[in-house]
């Protein structure tokens, strides 16, 4: 019978929740680098991020964990647009993680994460609009001992700047089913892997975007009013990650958009300008500390 042991370090898979994306991590530290090169729509996309996360253990396997996250966006255009786009080059969003974690049973961990969220453009520096809120919620079970070594994660996320009024599913679930080969299935991130000691590569597919509160509305050709900026991309790429010490990894990722869309919105998160929905080349690269 397999017996189930659970590792704390897998809250981290929730704890970076804090974007609409949901993207999964074990890291304690990260400093990152990505980029969207300049497409037929002339906008050309950098963006910088840096993250920490700490865990703190509050009786046996109950711990409270605390974070948080940095992004700056560069945006540059090459082409004219028919309003000013000053106020949609630089763009910045700042997280706060707060999360729990205690034993369901005996198979089943609870992890709820609250992130306290500001995206801005700051021109004006900070204003009520800036603020947002994400929360989470999940079950999580792994079998790290079995002969074919597997995770999976259930629950529901709560994203203010989704637009949706309604927690969302979220559902993950990994496999290695041979010592060097494995699969994630997710409704963020999905991958099939090849890992070695020192050396791992994937096939991913996964999303990456934002939603961003642009404090000085930008008043359209038509009268609309564009006052939050969004991106939605659906990315597939080939990355390779060479593990420097068995918690310090370097990584890198090259690939495409497959879907994308960049939008102006108003109010009502209603699009009311789309700036760019061609896809082009996508790059990242990093360095992590992980405790997995």
């Amino acid at each position: 019978m397999v017996r189930f042991k659970p590792k704390f370090s897998f809250v981290f898979i929730i704890l970076m929740m804090s974007g609409w994306l949901c993207a999964q991590s074990t890291d304690l530290f990260r400093v990152e680098y990505s980029h969207l090169p300049e497409n037929s729509s002339g906008i050309t996309t950098s963006k910088y991020r840096v993250l920490a996360n700490y865990p703190i253990k509050l009786k046996q396997d109950n711990y409270l964990f605390v974070g948080g996250e940095y992004n700056r966006f560069q945006v540059d255009f090459s082409k004219p647009f028919p309003f000013d786009t000053s106020g949609l080059e630089k763009f910045y969003i700042v997280d706060m993680n707060v999360g729990y974690l205690t034993n369901w049973n005996e198979n089943w961990r609870f992890i709820s994460i609250i992130t306290p969220r500001m995206a801005s453009n700051f021109t004006n520096g900070a204003q009520s609009d800036d603020f947002f809120f994400n929360a989470t919620a999940t079950l999580w079970k792994e079998a790290s001992d079995a002969d074919k070594p597997f995770r999976i994660v259930l629950g529901l996320t709560f994203n203010s700047t989704t637009g949706l009024p309604v927690p969302l599913p979220l559902v993950s679930y990994y496999k290695q089913f041979h010592p060097k080969w494995s699969y994630t299935l997710g409704t963020s991130k999905s991958n099939f892997k090849f890992q070695e000691k020192r050396h791992s590569i994937e096939l991913a597919l996964f999303l990456d975007g934002y939603f961003i509160n642009v404090q000085d509305d930008i008043v359209l050709p038509d009268n609309q009013i564009g006052s939050k900026v969004s991106l939605s991309a659906l990315i597939t790429g080939l990355g390779y990650q060479y593990n420097i010490t068995k918690q310090l990894r370097f990584y890198l990722i090259g690939g495409g958009t497959i879907l994308q869309w960049g939008r102006l919105r108003n109010d009502k998160r209603q699009s009311t300008f789309l700036l760019n929905n061609e896809s082009n080349q996508y790059f990242r690269t990093g360095i992590r500390f992980s405790l997995f």
